[in-house]
């Protein structure tokens, strides 16, 4: 069996100009994620981590800042864990290099003597672990916009090294018709399983997700901290197992996801017909203060027309409590009493005929015919909110 640990998009030293006082505090959550990776690959004593790019955010980093990484990559190799990584898009592999600047490997204790710590550049597009019996492959360019597909001439029967296990990375997008053709890395299903290989470890979306092209399986790991507070389905990394499964049955690519990430997000939906004033929401809100969730409160329901809401000020005033916070009010104002219409329109129609029958199921007194004169009451006030040309959100 062969252990992976797939990470890719851990985007260090961000700027997140968009997070204002906040920025610097997520700028530690993605360390944290990303070191929270590696005590996962330790625990798990996996063979591999595999970065699919974007390990940096972008080639101009502070050299405290990579030394940092090569502090937490050195606790790899004291594990005996090898360390493969690609370029990516925003670190990409140009004059302007961090990887040319830097020499990661060396300042993550890797010698030239040993393999713990590999990074595939445009000469190096793939390194044989012979300890693992593994071929990692890694085709990546000296731009930032590919020439052409990274896949375009991978095929591990063919290629220069041969081991039981082949493994793919790629920073790009999968193809899709009409969202990804201008994309700097692109690849298609039909492309990866050309290649034969076992796993391919994606890099580029922020969001897990796996699939199978051919015999070739292919996954995204995602980023293992949200990069921007809108990405809720990042903050995770990959587990993967690659085994024979027995003669003639081919072989097993078993992925499990593992949460490695602190920002974490929840949707909150108050109906306002239950809260009396501003002072009681601002407090069933304050409730769930975490300086760590991104909370979207959207207000629902028929808004009684004495509850005065300000939602600026609200935001204002909880802002402080929570990673990010967004309140919306899709609430419907309360109908007003005036004349009704007239009983050769629709609408005057159907007032008409619902306020008659919950005239008649009030008069029963009976369990039964309360319930239903209240849900009556209900299809009369939205039926009136339609007709009148209202949008309503159930």
């Amino acid at each position: 069996m062969l252990r992976l640990l797939h990470t890719a998009d851990v985007h260090l030293g961000a700027r997140h100009a968009d997070l204002g006082d906040a920025a610097s505090a997520q700028r530690e959550r993605q360390f944290g994620a990303f070191r929270a990776s590696i005590d996962l690959a330790v625990a798990e004593k996996v063979d591999i981590f595999l970065i699919a790019g974007d390990l940096f955010d972008s080639n101009t980093q502070p050299k405290r800042s990579v030394e940092r990484v090569a502090t937490e990559l050195n606790r790899l190799v004291g594990a005996k864990i090898r360390t493969v990584i690609i370029p990516g898009t925003h670190d990409c592999y140009d004059r302007s290099s961090i990887y040319r600047t830097y020499d990661l490997e060396e300042l993550a204790g890797s010698g030239p003597d040993d393999d713990f710590v590999t990074v595939l550049t445009p000469d190096r597009p793939f390194v044989h672990l012979q300890s693992c019996d593994v071929v990692v492959h890694g085709v990546v360019f000296p731009t930032k916009r590919a020439p052409h597909s990274p896949l375009r001439d991978l095929n591990v029967s063919t290629s220069a090294a041969t081991a039981t296990w082949h493994v793919g990375l790629v920073h790009g997008a999968l193809a899709i018709p009409g969202k990804t053709e201008g994309d700097e890395v692109v690849v298609t299903k039909e492309e990866i399983a050309a290649t034969g290989l076992d796993y391919l470890g994606l890099g580029h979306w922020h969001s897990t997700q796996q699939g199978k092209a051919g015999t070739t399986t292919y996954a995204y790991s995602g980023a293992p901290e949200p990069v921007a507070v809108n990405q809720d389905g990042a903050g995770k990394v990959l587990l993967v197992a690659l085994s024979e499964a027995g003669a003639g049955a081919g072989r097993n690519v078993a992925i499990e996801e593992r949460g490695v990430g602190r920002t974490h997000f929840e949707k909150l939906d108050l109906d306002t017909a239950t809260i009396a004033n501003q002072p009681e929401l601002e407090k069933a809100i304050a409730a769930r203060a975490d300086p760590d969730l991104v909370l979207e409160v959207r207000l629902t329901g028929v808004r009684p027309d004495e509850l005065d809401l300000n939602i600026g000020e609200l935001e204002d005033r909880l802002k402080a409590s929570f990673l990010r916070l967004r309140i919306r009010d899709v609430s419907m104002p309360a109908l007003s009493q005036g004349a009704l219409p007239s009983a050769d329109t629709i609408l005057g129609a159907f007032v008409r005929d619902v306020e008659g029958r919950i005239a008649e199921l009030e008069a029963d007194r009976a369990d039964s015919a309360t319930n239903e004169a209240a849900e009556l009451r209900d299809v009369l006030r939205l039926g009136r909110l339609l007709l009148t040309g209202h949008e309503v959100t159930l």
